[in-house]
């Protein structure tokens, strides 16, 4: 009963679908397994569940489709347009399945880059959350087409990973061929299952064997680094078997996983990153209506701009200060110095005449600020 209260208290829930589950042993889409699936997910969504799929598969369905051997070792230019092949294939079934549950999907191929330079990673957090907000669910690949080893993820459970916190949500189910962390390989007569891991421990990642699978990349080692990106952005996450049909039903009504719990929040996270972790690159000053905006817990529009400098780019860290040169608040701006210098002062039906560009309504948005320790001087 327990799991079934942890699960139904996340509201934000991102699904990792390994290969070996979406692709059987022929090269070829488990459909009945994929509606099984859909069918879970579509709950989730009549329970006001907001859900992200990060899933595999592309390459071995391109193999296929290529008559390639699924074990073959491929060298780069193979591997990318081998990816490009199945990656059809992959979303074509899934846009299928969802179809039949009038549910609107999106295809987003992401690269190491696209989660870590910060640029970036604001337009991808945009995207998703402009898409979640308008009932559709992000279908998330990693890039093979273009992505080079230097700055590949390699396995999709890290991805995930940097997809839950880069999105803020609250968990990361990881749909894989075992049921959660063991003490030993699962198939040894001593494993020991371990049901809740609160941290991180050399003994847990001594734990974590690589499991071998004729298609994906990422054994136990990768979804225990999964678990500690996930964890120190907040979130929690879940280890579950998937082989079953309608798994994440069956997590709902008690099956064995392996449950990360995070000693934080993914919004105290986030808060925390922007506020400690971040380099500012400019000041942006205020006026005294923008401040008490700000404390009220609202974002920061242009028209409350006194003026800025720095040289902050896109979705670099900026101070906040009142005309006094108080420091109000921290946040990732969604202009540069030369843009915010432009429409300073400028209501938001200005911003596109001004720029020659539909951009934010917000300099800074709420998501992305952070209220300092403004001590006594707050009016």
């Amino acid at each position: 009963m327990a799991t079934i209260k942890q699960l139904n208290s996340y509201k934000n829930i991102i699904i990792k679908i390994g290969s070996s589950l979406i692709v059987d042993e022929s090269g070829s889409i488990r459909e009945e397994w994929l509606n099984s699936l859909v069918q879970d997910i579509a709950n989730l969504k009549k329970n006001s569940k907001n859900v992200i799929i990060v899933t595999s598969g592309a390459i071995a369905l391109g193999k296929n489709i290529l008559n390639l051997k699924k074990n073959e070792k491929l060298k780069l230019d193979m591997a990318q347009g081998t990816a490009a092949v199945g990656q059809i294939e992959l979303i074509s079934s899934i846009k299928k399945a969802f179809s039949e549950k009038n549910i609107k999907v999106a295809q987003l191929l992401l690269t190491i880059e696209d989660t870590e330079r910060r640029r970036r990673y604001l337009n991808a957090r945009n995207t998703i959350s402009m898409l979640i907000d308008n009932g559709v669910i992000p279908i998330i690949n990693e890039n093979d087409t273009v992505a080079t080893s230097e700055i590949r993820y390699g396995d999709n459970d890290r991805l995930a990973a940097r997809v839950t916190t880069m999105t803020s949500f609250d968990c990361l189910i990881i749909l894989s061929d075992v049921d959660g962390i063991y003490t030993l390989p699962p198939d040894h007569s001593n494993a020991v299952h371990i049901p809740e891991i609160k941290n991180i421990t050399k003994e847990i990642q001594n734990m974590a064997k690589n499991t071998q699978n004729d298609y994906g990349s990422g054994g136990m080692v990768t979804k225990i680094e999964a678990a500690r990106i996930s964890m120190e952005g907040g979130a929690n996450m879940i280890i579950a078997d998937g082989k079953v049909h309608n798994p994440i039903k069956s997590i709902i009504d008690g099956a064995r996983i392996s449950h990360f719990i995070a000693k934080t929040t993914p919004h105290l996270a986030r808060k925390k990153w922007i506020s400690g972790m971040l380099t500012p690159n400019g000041r942006i000053f205020i006026d005294q209506g923008a401040k008490t905006a700000l404390i009220n817990g609202n974002s920061l529009l242009p028209a409350g701009i006194i003026s800025a400098e720095g040289n902050f780019e896109r979705g670099d860290a900026v101070v906040i200060c009142d005309d006094n040169n108080n420091e109000i608040a921290r946040g990732l701006s969604a202009y540069s110095i030369r843009d915010t210098l432009d429409i300073k002062g400028k209501s938001t039906p200005e911003i596109e005449n001004i720029l020659g560009y539909r951009g934010r309504t917000a300099l800074v948005h709420r998501d992305d600020l952070v209220i300092s320790d403004i001590g006594d001087y707050v009016e």
